[in-house]
């Protein structure tokens, strides 16, 4: 009996060693599909948490990195709260070819710092703006303080940049934003209209605008995605109370932002506009009623530039227009479910889009890719190097 103890001993190590080598070398993956005819370039894919932890129960949030497996680097990432403790979503910034796909695990370790691409931020030093930026502009809207001041403005308003550095905070520390010191500056009107893409009610053929934000509420602010939430005072809109909340998300590489717009008001909808300020001088405008389109590229501004201004409203598009001031988009907000849409601009001298035929082609193609987002499927154990505890 004493002799078998050792191979008997041998065997059951062996068996161990083979099981946990088998764990060792068994990693879940996750597939994520363009099944569209574009290119999705340095796009932000969105996981939910769930699968994650489905898949990685185990998961240590402050010590792993995403791996892209068929491209064998690792992938920025970023987990996004929505104002909560709770993870709600993993951020991944990829790209990924037209009829491709793409394989991400997730492993063990450090993940490489990654520079901050987005960020927001209430401006109490200039009269209650909130502004956020990307890499690619910048935007702010107004606050209470604005009001009943010659510089009061109702719309959206741009900020140009040339530079994928975050610029807001030297610039309201320098005060000269409206001049360019070679990384873009703010020219945009804005005036009393909707701007760059603000939404108000259109209730009998008219207008209306409500006074500016009273409360903000950020809930996510970068690396690569900021989102935050504007609160207003209910107002009268032909003589009903009605009361807003617009709640912003702005994208590392996104000329535009999503607008998700959440009224409070009796009844079952409510007639609303998008508008984009035109200028006196003639200007390129695109109006696509069936793909709910609509772009506008100002003429030229003396050595400033062109600013193309363009929203994709894939909510709801009843007909589109263009009045003395602006142009308009007319759909309906429901009660029940939010007014989503996306709108931004871009800047001839930041040198990616230079044309108004660029800056069409880019809504056209991103209303495209609204049409056909990139998939996330859960795929089998593979095999593989590492395992993530």
């Amino acid at each position: 009996m004493i002799k078998l103890v050792k191979p008997l001993l041998l065997i059951v190590g062996l068996l161990t060693i083979q099981k946990v080598n088998a764990q060792v070398n068994t990693l879940n993956e996750i597939k994520i599909s363009n099944k569209s005819n574009l290119a999705f370039e340095e796009a932000i894919v969105e996981i939910p948490w769930g699968l994650i932890v489905q898949k990685w129960p185990k998961i240590d949030t402050s010590n792993f990195k995403v791996i892209a497996v068929n491209q064998k680097k690792e992938l920025p990432f970023q987990l996004e709260h929505r104002g909560e403790k709770q993870i709600k979503k993993l951020l991944v910034r990829v790209s990924i070819p037209a009829n491709s796909n793409l394989l991400i695990s997730l492993q063990k370790g450090k993940a490489e710092k990654i520079n901050y691409l987005t960020y927001a931020r209430y401006v109490p030093e200039r009269k209650d703006d909130f502004a956020w930026e990307n890499d690619r502009g910048a935007f702010r809207m107004y606050g209470k303080a604005l009001e009943d001041t010659k510089e009061n403005a109702y719309g959206l308003d741009v900020w140009t940049k040339s530079t994928d550095r975050l610029v807001l905070n030297e610039r309201y520390k320098n005060g000269t934003y409206h001049t360019d010191h070679g990384d873009g500056l703010d020219y945009y009107h804005v005036g009393f209209s909707l701007g760059a893409g603000n939404i108000v009610p259109f209730v009998n053929d008219t207008l209306w605008y409500s006074k500016n934000y009273r409360r903000f509420e950020i809930l996510d602010n970068g690396p690569l995605r900021s989102t935050f939430r504007l609160y207003y005072d209910e107002w009268s809109v032909a003589g009903k109370p009605v009361k807003v909340i617009k709640t912003i998300s702005l994208d590392a590489g996104s000329q535009l932002n999503r607008m998700e717009i959440s009224y409070d008001f009796n009844g079952d909808n409510l007639p609303v506009a998008v508008g984009i300020i035109k200028r006196p001088e003639p200007g390129t405008i695109l109006l696509d009623e069936k793909k709910a389109i609509m772009g506008y590229w100002e003429p030229q501004h003396g050595n400033d530039g062109i600013i193309g201004v363009g929203s994709v409203i894939p909510a709801s598009v009843q007909v589109m227009k263009v009045d003395k001031q602006q142009l308009l988009s007319i759909g309906k907000a429901s009660a029940n479910q939010p007014y989503i849409y996306y709108t931004g601009a871009a800047w001839n001298k930041a040198g990616k889009i230079t044309t108004s035929n660029d800056w069409f082609q880019y809504l056209q193609d991103f209303a495209t890719k609204l049409e056909h987002p990139l998939e996330i499927s859960s795929v089998a154990l593979t095999k593989n190097t590492q395992k993530l505890k």
